[in-house]
């Protein structure tokens, strides 16, 4: 990184730049690259962490077999290409044998955890603790909200090429 950036250019490139890197030392660099683009230079990042892309990148291009899928701000990706975020709540105790509501449509439940996906995280959440409240549990046991990663958007988008491939056949064999 400190070759890259020696000669103070205006246009830098970073091929996996951390790599290797423990979490420290990734972020001391995150902030180098931060500082960078304060300064005014550009930073053309390759990177396969997609946190780091989430963290720093103003633009992602997501890239398979060479083909260039989609351009964008982290969040228009995910705006975009993924669904809705994930609410997630412990169904223990005094909740375990209460049905739940019949409008939570395609609601998982694994090992007692409840998952529902939805567009309205805060309106679910909202419905949530009015229903856990009428039986018994003030708090919500082990609530979490999961929007979308940028990870999931790739995921997603290289699932879905894939699928295109091999129905137009274009895929390899």
């Amino acid at each position: 990184m400190a070759l890259g950036v020696v000669g103070n250019p205006d246009l830098i490139f970073l091929d996996e730049p951390t790599t290797g890197f423990d979490p420290a030392a990734r972020r001391q660099a995150w902030e180098v690259v931060r500082e960078l683009t304060s300064l005014g230079r550009t930073v053309l990042l390759t990177t396969h962490y997609l946190d780091e892309a989430d963290e720093l990148a103003d633009q992602v291009g997501v890239i398979a077999r060479g083909k260039l899928l989609e351009v964008g701000t982290p969040r228009e990706l995910r705006e975009r290409t993924v669904g809705g975020a994930v609410v997630s709540f412990n169904r223990s105790g005094d909740l375990a044998a209460e049905p739940l509501p019949s409008s939570w449509r395609g609601a998982e439940a694994r090992d007692g955890v409840v998952e529902l996906e939805t567009q309205q995280p805060t309106a679910l959440v909202r419905d949530l603790a009015a229903w856990c409240s009428a039986r018994g549990p003030d708090e919500i046991p082990e609530l979490s909200i999961r929007r979308p990663s940028l990870e999931d958007v790739y995921l997603r988008m290289i699932a879905e090429h894939e699928r295109e491939d091999v129905n137009t056949g274009e895929g390899s064999s």
